[in-house]
């Protein structure tokens, strides 16, 4: 399997930039065999599915094919490399503190996760942000993420307040998700992550996390048990339906 993908416009491209780093399910055999338990919670589940429309609105999407729990990509490189969900980039145990190996991973495992899965996608999303600078002169990048608990809001944008993305970019947003309906906080909790902090400081790029609570896309009566939650359902669909809206009035403002 690739480790990651890349959808390319299908339409007018336009200067946006949607990038999916949790949205990958895979784990290796290698590092399967090592888990203490088959479900792993806090996935961005079925973003993929979710935002599978970007490209006909010019968006060039990359997402991520292997899961957070085989290295995540939206931590920074550096000690502990192993260890906490929240700060490093492998971690040991997930957003519940609920210990993930029943041994954990060695540091020659570690390093190699690291050279295998991180770097090259990285690679690959600064190429892509440097090659839609140079056609456009600038590039919006949308960090797409989903969440349970922790906040009980249902969009939260992250733009490490004020710092990472013109406050245009954060207004259109915010406005196109309100239209539909939906209540929208900002830098709470999730104020934007290691990408939208990295990326931002390129000149020409404007970053900007936004992070939907499951409960808006997913059935509610799957999000409380230990199991991959469907998406073949009617709420999905619906939802689905108000992001193209969403994100056709985004697009639209910023192209």
């Amino acid at each position: 399997m690739d480790l990651f993908t890349v959808n390319i416009p299908i339409s007018q491209p336009v200067p946006v930039v949607a990038n999916l780093p949790h949205s990958g399910l895979t784990i290796p055999e290698n590092i399967a065999t090592l888990l203490a338990q088959e479900y792993l919670p806090n996935q961005d589940w079925h973003l993929d599915k979710l935002y599978d429309f970007l490209p006909q609105l010019g968006v060039t999407v990359l997402q991520a094919n292997y899961s957070r729990y085989v290295v995540d990509l939206n931590r920074e490189v550096k000690e502990p490399l192993a260890g906490n969900f929240w700060s490093s980039v492998i971690p040991l145990e997930t957003g519940f503190a609920q210990p993930i190996y029943t041994n954990n991973p060695s540091l020659e495992n570690i390093k190699n996760r690291i050279q295998k899965y991180y770097f090259p996608y990285h690679h690959k999303l600064e190429t892509i942000l440097k090659e839609k600078i140079q056609e456009f002169g600038k590039v919006y990048l949308l960090d797409l993420h989903s969440f349970g608990g922790v906040i009980d809001d249902q969009i939260c944008l992250g733009n490490l307040n004020g710092k990472s993305c013109s406050q245009f970019l954060t207004l259109k947003v915010e406005e196109a998700f309100a239209c539909q309906g939906y209540q929208v906080v900002r830098n709470k909790i999730f104020t934007g992550g290691y990408i939208t902090r990295n990326y931002s400081q390129i000149p020409g790029v404007e970053a900007l996390q936004i992070e939907v609570r499951y409960h808006v896309y997913l059935d509610d009566s799957q999000l409380d048990k230990p199991q991959l939650p469907d998406w073949n359902l009617t709420n999905f669909y619906q939802a689905k339906d108000k992001f193209i809206d969403i994100f056709t009035k985004i697009v639209k403002e910023v192209k």
